[in-house]
């Protein structure tokens, strides 16, 4: 019928595509079955508008693998072409399209970025053969055709048989790519990327077990009959409304998506939205540790059911990565940078979108079940205080729904908090000094001399707390955050009556004199007095709140905006000089007695912080027996 040249200026396009798509080399079998689909669905809406004469019945696509003779067939039943759009299509707009494709990004190297290729389509295929056929009859009454290229840009078209309409593709699989005529590979691929295709993809056939005849003895074998292997599932959970979806059936997707994944996940968030864009999906919230390092990327992005990518950075917010779950949208842009894809308008939208979605859901669910919400706050707080963190506009949204919750197992709001800590926690310069701590078996004394006080103390022990306190500071007038064990309670929450000391200049003068000749300069402790109830401890050591709190920031990432490198720790040694054992220190007349003294004292204070360790705690308790003796 006609044999001609491909109209492309890039005369080696063929080794370009290889070369350039070789990480994306499986995208062939996505993009091969993408095109079969559409073909499918065409034909559908052309048979329901009545403008094709042809049943519509119930297409499938079905991919062949013949090792023998080194091919992998894809045969659809949808709206084939005639010899005239094969030349159009294939010839033309499929090549032009590599072609441009190719010129824009083929300086950039496999470092573009670039999330997905659709519109490769048909040409992907010579990534992994040396020839391609198209066999194909379009629904028109005209005659089937096939269309033949060795990989170079020669072609030949010509008549031929074909009984029904639709299109099979022949790839003659090239030397390098024999792995693909594997079966197990292929199955790989379809799970992959088509799992969820709209119209069903038959990959061989299974044995299907029959119930056994009326009659039949125990220990007959059950009848058995070989059925089409269906591998994809063309109607999953997120294409249906909300409404006609039970809890079970989002928990049986959930499986469906990660069948490795035994714990079942907290709750999930049905997105489903047509204007001013298209977006559907469904958002799992699993249970999550303090670990900021946990596995993301597990949302997987879709385009009109047909998987392109599970690195959805950009167009989810980044807070919500830890989530799981599908994203279905035709409006995202495939063909792109990942830094345009930040900056389009459309995926702008779309992020603000998930983000206003997810806050609205848990402040339902905190509003209809606030019992269950506090029993699942520390299982899902890491995202919210990230996203409260990240996003200006989840941060306003959550004041409604984020839990601080107390040592004692209470959960408040911030509004809540502010209520009942005002009137007990502000200090003499009208500040309200909220406390917490961030380990309550390490901090136990800290906490307690607080309780004592009558002070409520939060437990906020997540990774980006330091980084989430400096936001609600800024925020907030007239607030504070200190970590109980910062400074001795007085100086946490300073009101007007002061202790008044005992000691006088001079004596506190000799006092830290004697404390310093026996820490010594290299022990890392500033030496403070301070004058406090009698019955407060005589030794406390504690971590100026500004200097632990950037530390804790740099660990987590931010610090280093300070400047300070890898800080060194840092503490105080609060002395209390109204202590009668602090007084019997100042007043020993022997210096080895004192030096015992103030050692011991240290050790104690060491000990109840959790820094006595190794050689020095043995020290310890071998001098302590000594003492009972």
């Amino acid at each position: 019928m006609a044999t001609g040249k491909i109209n492309v200026s890039v005369e080696n396009i063929f080794p370009l595509i290889k070369k350039f798509l070789y990480s994306d080399h499986e995208i062939f079998l996505r993009e091969l079955i993408s095109n079969a689909t559409d073909a499918t669905l065409k034909l559908k809406h052309l048979t329901s508008i009545g403008e094709a004469k042809v049943e519509y019945g119930n297409p499938m696509i079905e991919v062949k693998v013949d090792k023998e003779n080194k091919r992998i067939h894809i045969l659809d039943q949808g709206i084939g072409m005639t010899g005239e759009e094969v030349k159009k299509y294939i010839n033309e707009v499929a090549f032009s399209g590599a072609e441009e494709f190719l010129d824009k990004y083929k300086d950039a190297g496999k470092d573009a970025g670039i999330i997905g290729h659709f519109g490769l389509g048909f040409y992907s295929a010579f990534m992994v053969a040396d020839k391609v056929e198209i066999l194909t009859k379009s629904y028109k009454d005209e005659p089937a055709v096939q269309w033949t290229c060795d990989g170079s840009p020669e072609f030949d078209l010509t008549e031929t048989e074909k009984d029904s309409h639709g299109t099979e593709i022949i790839l003659h699989i090239a030397e390098d790519s024999t792995a693909f005529l594997e079966d197990a590979k292929i199955r790989e691929l379809l799970g992959k990327y088509n799992k969820f295709m709209p119209i069903p993809i038959k990959f061989g056939t299974r044995t299907e077990t029959l119930p056994k005849p009326e009659g039949a003895k125990e220990d007959d074998p059950a009848p058995t009959q070989e059925v089409d292997d269906i591998i994809n599932n063309p109607n999953p959970a997120w294409t249906k409304k909300p409404t006609d979806l039970k809890d079970e059936d989002y928990g049986a997707f959930y499986r469906e998506l990660y069948p490795m994944q035994f714990e079942e996940p907290l709750f999930n968030i049905h997105l489903n939205v047509d204007y001013p864009f298209n977006l559907t999906g469904i958002l799992y919230f699993p249970k999550l540790t303090n670990d900021l390092n946990i596995q993301k990327d597990r949302i997987q992005l879709y385009q009109n059911q047909v998987f392109v990518t599970d690195n959805v950075e950009g167009i989810v917010p980044e807070f919500l990565t830890m989530l799981r779950g599908v994203i279905d949208s035709p409006d995202i842009p495939l063909n792109v940078s990942r830094s345009y894809l930040q900056a389009d308008g459309a995926v702008k939208k779309i992020s603000s979108y998930i983000t206003k979605k997810v806050a609205d859901k848990l402040n339902s669910l905190f509003k209809n079940n606030r019992e269950d919400f506090e029993q699942k706050w520390n299982d899902i707080k890491v995202v919210i205080e990230y996203g409260m963190l990240s996003e200006e506009k989840f941060f306003e949204k959550a004041e409604k729904f984020a839990l601080y919750p107390t040592v004692d197992g209470t959960y408040f709001t911030y509004e809540e908090l502010e209520k009942k800590i005002k009137d007990t926690q502000t200090d003499k310069d009208d500040k309200m000094v909220i406390l917490y701590a961030s380990d309550k078996e390490a901090q136990h004394s800290y906490i307690g001399a607080a309780k004592e006080k009558g002070y409520e103390v939060l437990l906020l022990d997540s990774p980006i707390v330091p980084h989430l306190i400096q936001k609600l500071e800024t925020s907030k007038e007239k607030i504070t955050f200190a970590r109980v064990d910062a400074d001795h309670i007085d100086n946490l929450i300073k009101k007007e009556d002061t202790a008044i000391s005992k000691m006088s200049d001079e004596e506190k003068d000799r006092l830290k004199e004697d404390l310093e000749k026996v820490i010594g300069e290299q022990s890392g402790f500033t030496v403070q007095l301070e004058a406090m109830d009698s019955g407060a401890q005589p030794f406390i050591i504690t971590e100026p709140e500004f200097m632990r709190r950037m530390k804790d920031m740099q660990q987590t990432g931010g610090g280093g905006m300070f400047g300070m490198g890898n800080m060194p720790d840092m503490f105080n040694l609060v002395v209390n000089t109204n202590h009668e054992l602090v007084n019997e220190i100042l007043n020993t007349k022997t210096a080895k007695k004192r030096e015992r003294l103030i050692n011991q004292s240290l050790d104690l204070a060491r000990l109840s912080k959790g820094l006595l360790k190794g050689e020095e705690l043995t020290k310890f308790i071998n001098r302590s027996y000594e003492m009972i003796k």
